[in-house]
């Protein structure tokens, strides 16, 4: 057997992110208490009732049948370097490789390294779209890190980008739409000399301004992927902590979201920790809102502590210049975050609207499909260790067509329909020994249900929860969640139904707690102990139905080293593979490839963005297409056939790290502060990406 790889770098905290990321991004949420305390069971621990997965999964493809070692670099933009025509790693003096693969995935893979820059295929040029503070909005300022203020920051460009939307402007050619999340700030990089026990009112009111959603308007260049931002259009927008957001749905002017400065219980200010996302077929983009309970301070319920929120001060103080965010004076105002935000990028004009008919939990991404009526389905995770996976059904069928009239019908979609969780059974929960093995079936796999937990109508939400209120169980859904019996999971983060077979994919990114002390061990689903690496599942409802109320699923990769026996990747060798560890957010290629961003890759090499084959003789072929810089983790990627674009969040977030002693020099080189940014990439040659 081969050896593992070794470990490259020592820049952890009980793994891949570093203490720094664990603390400004979830308030460490991996080192407190498990929030799940309920005594809901594994996969595997319930076998009665189990449908054969041979038979699901088949009838399931028959019905859809019926109806991818060395990489270059390039540091940020290098505009004077490619005028003067000078070599640069990465810029396409070297043609792209011919690589063998899969259509869409025939690049050289991109070696495990911890360069401090994007590496991407030989052959492939890129640019930097762009950064934190960069001006979209008429009036903002140029980015000076030294003089920054809270007004300038509410018309420049976000921090710490995740995931991304890039949608068409009709009218305006060579031009789209990005809309990027921006999920959290880490002031220790920000500001100069910070004091994390006593920050002051104007880094306070730079960090809200901070936080939230861009909408800005790129340019194409007809010749390449490269895109820049055209500065000042009439779209361009910036949300953030102190705009209004609308509630709508079931829980909208209810009791548990009513506050002192919003009697009505309808009008929110800001949105928090927005992660990944989704875009809806009728064009707005879904913004999930993650890890919100670490903003707040005083938390004391059991609601509360089911959320993570903690009984001290939070990280950033928050509550010190606003009482919301201190819970002995405003108890409902933790209830108005952690939902999934509906925003129409066209106008821009509107007001975002928080989508209650969702559930409330820790949202990872939202991505909608359609039924054959028309109705959207919207397939979501709760990103937390042993919480669960869930799917909205909508009871209202889309209205095709860019009308008024369709659009402002597609705006209600997501306020009627029934929230459902999953409970997974495995089918060979005795071949389970928690080292990753096999079962002797050769897959890991079994049946699923979907129990309804409330329906929202238009006069009226009905609770399917016995001892809860519709109301309840919308904004306290995790509690639904455990008296119905739903499967806990192993961090079950973005999820991404395949525009073209229907199935769909669920990133567990990892679970190391699993199996540890009185934690639950391993089950078909979740099949390591102390699950460092995570995996990917695959899901098809029955006969390929969205709103069936059941489903076959099996693990479509089990992640790590391939030189681990505990790995797999849905049968293909594993000496053609590149590593790959913690999967986050997926996306799908025009060729139905399956692309991955990872984040706190416990393998050493830093984070990155690989793509695999999900369907023919190569599927389970996983490869590389590119890296981050120092301390960064790969978000919200977008394949288009000629371009693809990532978010690098965090460069330079390692322990120790500041504004006087940066960990990286990325996006723009010595003495210049670290700035979180998105990138785009393409092929040199102008031909489409991977073929």
């Amino acid at each position: 057997m081969r050896k593992l790889l070794p470990m490259l770098s020592n820049h952890s905290h009980g793994g891949g992110r570093s203490a720094m990321t664990c603390r400004f991004r979830c308030g460490d949420a991996c080192f407190q208490e498990v929030p799940n305390t309920s005594d809901n069971e594994y996969v595997g621990d319930v076998i009665a009732g189990a449908l054969s997965r041979r038979s699901v999964m088949r009838a399931a493809a028959v019905v859809t049948v019926a109806s991818a070692a060395g990489g270059a670099v390039v540091l940020g933009n290098a505009p004077a370097a490619e005028a003067h025509g000078a070599h640069r790693p990465g810029t396409g003096t070297k043609p792209a490789s011919k690589a063998s693969g899969a259509r869409g995935l025939r690049f050289e893979a991109v070696a495990p390294n911890t360069a401090d820059q994007v590496t991407v295929p030989a052959g492939y040029s890129q640019n930097v779209v762009i950064r934190w503070g960069e001006p979209i909005l008429r009036g903002a300022p140029a980015f000076d890190a030294e003089n920054q203020t809270a007004r300038a920051q509410a018309g420049q460009f976000g921090y710490n980008n995740d995931f991304l939307s890039l949608l068409p402007l009709r009218g305006e050619p060579h031009r789209q739409v990005l809309v990027a999340n921006h999920e959290y700030t880490d002031e220790v990089l920000m500001f100069r000399g910070y004091d994390a026990e006593n920050p002051t009112r104007e880094q306070v009111e730079i960090a809200w301004a901070a936080h939230g959603l861009s909408v800005v308007v790129v340019q194409e260049e007809h010749r390449s992927g490269r895109l820049t931002p055209v500065t000042r259009h009439h779209l361009n927008r910036r949300l953030h902590t102190t705009s209004e957001f609308e509630l709508t749905g079931p829980a909208a002017g209810g009791a548990l979201v009513k506050t002192s400065a919003d009697p009505a219980g309808r009008t929110v200010l800001g949105t928090l920790n927005n992660c990944a996302g989704g875009t809806t077929p009728w064009g707005t983009t879904l913004h999930g809102e993650e890890n919100f309970n670490q903003y707040f301070a005083n938390g004391s319920s059991a609601t509360d502590k089911r959320y993570g929120v903690g009984t001290g001060a939070s990280e950033r103080k928050w509550e010190r210049f606003d009482k919301r965010f201190d819970l002995k004076q405003e108890p409902n105002e933790v209830h108005r975050f952690g939902w999934v935000v509906e925003l129409d990028p066209y106008d821009p004009d509107s007001t975002p609207r928080k989508r209650t008919a969702l559930g409330r939990f820790k949202h990872e991404a939202a991505q909608p499909r359609l039924t054959a009526d028309g109705r959207p389905v919207v397939y979501m995770g709760d990103d937390e260790r042993f919480d669960y996976f869930y799917k909205f059904v909508s009871s209202k069928r889309m209205m095709k067509g860019a009308s008024r009239k369709a659009r402002e019908h597609n705006l209600t979609l997501l306020d009627e329909g029934t929230l459902y969780v999953a409970k997974l059974t495995g089918d060979s929960p005795a071949d389970i020994d928690g080292t990753g093995k096999l079962p002797n079936d050769a897959e890991f796999d079994g049946s699923g249900s979907w129990i309804p937990l409330a329906t929202a109508g238009p006069d009226e939400a009905v609770s399917h929860v016995p001892g809860m209120t519709a109301e309840e169980v919308f904004v306290f859904t995790r509690l639904a969640g455990d008296k119905v019996g739903a499967t806990k999971m192993d961090r079950p983060e973005d999820v991404e139904p395949s525009p073209r077979t229907g199935r769909v994919y669920v990133a567990l990114t990892n679970n190391s707690n699993r199996g540890k002390g009185t934690n639950p061990g391993a089950d078909e689903a979740n099949p390591r102990n102390l699950n460092k690496h995570g995996q990917v599942l695959e899901l098809a409802e029955h006969w390929d139905d969205p709103a069936s109320d059941g489903f076959a699923w099996r693990l479509f990769l089990v992640a790590g080293d391939p030189n681990d026996p505990a790995t797999y990747f849905a049968g293909f060798p594993k000496e053609k593979v590149s590593p790959i560890s913690c999967p986050d957010n997926v996306a799908f290629d025009p060729h139905g490839n399956l692309w991955i961003s990872t984040d706190g890759n416990q393998l050493g090499s830093h984070d990155g963005l690989f793509g695999v084959a999900t369907h023919g003789e190569r599927r389970g072929e996983l490869k590389q297409f590119l890296t981050v810089p120092r301390g960064a983790e790969t978000c919200g990627p977008i394949i288009q056939d000629r371009r693809v674009v990532v978010a690098v969040q965090h460069p330079g977030e390692l322990d120790g790290a500041s504004v006087e002693k940066p960990a990286s020099v990325w996006p723009d080189g010595p003495g210049k502060i670290v700035r979180p940014a998105v990138v785009s990439v393409w092929r040199a040659d102008g031909r489409d990406i991977g073929v």
